[in-house]
């Protein structure tokens, strides 16, 4: 059953799609990020609009689109048996001829013949007939009318008449014709009410037929007859239900792959504009890296000079506390067009890792030394935990050291004076190495820390803090850890501090090779 109706509705999805292109049904509207939700909305009720319009002007209560679509199902199906059904009536007409004359069986099949002809020969012209909505109904009784007149040809043969005895020939009679109404039942129930047409005049023939000799036999077997037109009339409306639900899952189809090809466009054309921007910003920062970073030493060499008084005594003592704060601003810029560099070349695929042998506990050793200074100007305390033999991990030393150094820039910036920060190297559950800093600041909302994971994301406190900073620290060590296979994780409560937790994989990690044994050792255990 299911391969038929899939049969049936084979066409379906090409016509559906075509009146959906050519009068808009299902084609969505260019959208952008913006208006993309109104405009799903203007289109839903726009669909239902068309779909409430199309009900009321169809005289079966679906869509136009699909009672086109079920004529074009009818009609193939009428054609593709157009040569069985003579087949099928030579071969009744030849076994009938045991109890019909030869020349009654003759004129049968002749009839027969005509009208499956007339039928075939409609079901042609529709085909080729270019569908419009005006000409359906006209289509529809036309075919209901060939429905009848087969129906009345095939029940022909129940009148014919016979000889040797009346309980055979009626019998073999009955049967052909439950075999006739079946066929027509399911050729035809793509158009409910010329299957019920077609099978009622072979029914109303053996009522009538099977009542005439008075028997018990041929009663009951009338009654089960129109049993049998109940049943085939109530399935050929099941099959139409079916058929009208697949058409419906078809149409809803071609709807999401519109949207998909939509949307794809969309997607395709928002990936060219961004690959576009990527291209000139990374040209922007390879043409304004040089020009930015030539003057910036020039300021930062002269600031220097005039902060240390190397060519002699400032005049106004001011001028020495305006050159510190010269040479410290040029600091920060320049700084700041390191970060923006490394964070573009990470993010274009550029960053080579340079893998070597490191040590994790060293790494860390030697940053808590460069910031040791700055923290004690806060008296900030930096204790530190390293996990005994250690053994080396395969990473970028300059990268891994980036990342500690921003990961205590951090904490040391927005720990209060006399606070705490916590430098913790040791190993993981999984086998990998981890370092770990935690400090005693106010800590960052919990609803404000993907906010801070971003590009240029900088949370409330970090606006209050005297020392600006920005916002690349924590997405720079985010990055630069998943180029190594590991992830990076901060976990922060207000008023609790903040802790921030590298963690790189076992793969990472260097196992010390066993001991080669010697020549000698191998051949005294021999």
């Amino acid at each position: 059953m299911q391969v038929f109706l899939d049969s049936q509705a084979t066409s379906a999805t090409v016509l559906v799609r075509n009146r959906a292109l050519t009068k808009g049904d299902i084609v969505p509207d260019v959208a952008t990020a913006d208006n993309r939700p109104d405009q799903s909305r203007r289109r839903s009720v726009s669909h239902e609009i068309r779909e409430a319009r199309e009900r009321l002007t169809s005289h079966t209560g679906t869509r136009l689109a699909f009672d086109v679509e079920l004529l074009r199902a009818y009609a193939g199906n009428q054609r593709g048996i157009a040569l069985m059904v003579p087949l099928l009536a030579i071969v009744i007409a030849l076994m009938s001829t045991v109890w019909v004359p030869w020349a009654n069986a003759v004129t049968w099949l002749a009839g027969v013949f005509i009208g499956n002809g007339i039928l075939t020969f409609m079901c042609r012209r529709f085909e080729l007939a270019p569908s419009h909505p005006n000409g359906i109904e006209r289509w529809r009784r036309r075919f209901v009318a060939a429905e009848f007149l087969n129906g009345v040809l095939w029940s022909a043969l129940l009148f014919l008449p016979t000889h040797g005895g009346t309980t055979s020939p009626l019998i073999f009679m009955f049967a052909v014709m439950i075999v006739i109404m079946a066929m027509r039942t399911l050729t035809a129930s793509n158009l409910p009410v010329a299957s019920v047409v077609g099978t009622l005049p072979i029914t109303v023939g053996i009522v009538l037929r099977f009542t005439i000799t008075g028997e018990i036999l041929h009663i009951v077997l009338a009654g089960l007859a129109i049993g049998a037109q109940v049943f085939f009339g109530l399935l050929a409306r099941q099959f139409h239900t079916t058929v009208l639900a697949m058409l419906g899952l078809r149409a809803e189809k071609d709807v999401l792959i519109a949207e998909l090809e939509q949307a794809k466009s969309v997607s395709d054309e928002a990936r060219r504009r961004a690959e576009e921007a990527n291209l000139a910003k990374s040209r922007f920062l390879a043409t304004m890296s040089h020009e930015l970073r030539t003057p910036l030493n020039a300021i930062l060499g002269f600031s220097e000079v005039l902060k240390d008084e190397l060519l002699g005594k400032h005049a106004i003592e001011a001028y020495k506390e305006y050159s510190a704060d010269i040479h410290k601003s040029g600091e920060h810029l320049l700084n700041l067009i390191n970060e923006i560099l490394d964070l573009s070349r990470i993010e274009a695929g550029r960053y080579q890792l340079k893998e070597e042998a490191v040590s994790l506990s060293a790494i860390a050793d030697d940053c808590r030394h460069l910031l040791k200074l700055k923290a004690e100007q806060r008296n900030i305390r930096i204790s530190e935990n390293f996990e005994a033999a250690l053994p080396r991990i395969w990473a970028d030393e300059r990268a891994i050291r980036q990342v500690v150094l921003n990961l205590l820039s951090n904490a040391i910036k927005f720990t209060p004076n006399g606070g705490e920060v916590s430098l913790v190297v040791g190993w993981t559950a999984g086998g990998g190495q981890y370092v770990s800093v935690s400090d005693t600041g106010p800590g960052i909302p919990e609803d404000e820390i993907p906010t801070v994971l971003q590009t240029f994301g900088r949370g409330s406190l970090a606006h209050k803090n005297a020392e600006e900073g920005s916002g690349l620290g924590l997405p720079i060590v985010t990055k630069l850890v998943e180029l190594h296979g590991g992830t990076f994780q901060l976990q922060s409560k207000l008023r609790e501090g903040t802790v921030t937790i590298a963690t790189l994989p076992s793969e990472r990690v260097m196992k010390a090779l066993p001991p080669m044994a010697r020549p000698s050792d191998q051949r005294s255990a021999a």
